[in-house]
């Protein structure tokens, strides 16, 4: 059964790891990734990638993207979201500590704010606004 807009929202909203994928040119299958996050009802989906990723070239050739979270329990349900992106920016610290703490313990946030600061090189957001969207909830097995 698709899901009303409330609750794809809602359930894009909450902590999943998302499948991204991108169009990787001619002769190639998208280029599909795990990836963490950021979402609000209403709002734009924002992700955090390296400037100089093959995931953030490919971004930027297509102009769009999309990701695809789900999840087993208590029902299978999944949410694909796919829009243009709408903007790109240098990330800081701010938002990194962000999306740490949507995924980690709050106890685990400064180690790893500290360790992909120190190892990640150069990280941008690129924001996508959702345009197209497919959910449903496909019950218990």
């Amino acid at each position: 059964m698709a899901l009303t807009r409330e609750e794809r929202e809602k359930f894009l909203a909450e902590p999943h790891i998302a499948a991204l994928a991108v169009d990787a040119g001619a002769g190639r299958a998208p280029l599909t990734v795990p990836i963490w996050y950021q979402y609000e009802p209403g709002g734009d989906v924002w992700i955090m990638t390296g400037l100089d990723s093959r995931k953030n070239e490919l971004i930027k050739a297509a102009g769009r993207f999309s990701l695809m979270a789900d999840r087993l329990e208590p029902t299978i349900r999944y949410v694909s979201v796919e829009g243009p992106v709408v903007e790109t920016v240098t990330a800081t610290e701010e938002h990194l500590r962000e999306m740490a703490a949507r995924y980690l313990p709050a106890e685990k946030v400064d180690g790893y704010v500290a360790f992909a600061t120190a190892n990640h090189g150069e990280q941008v957001i690129v924001r996508m606004r959702p345009e197209r969207w497919v959910s449903s909830d496909l019950g218990s097995v």
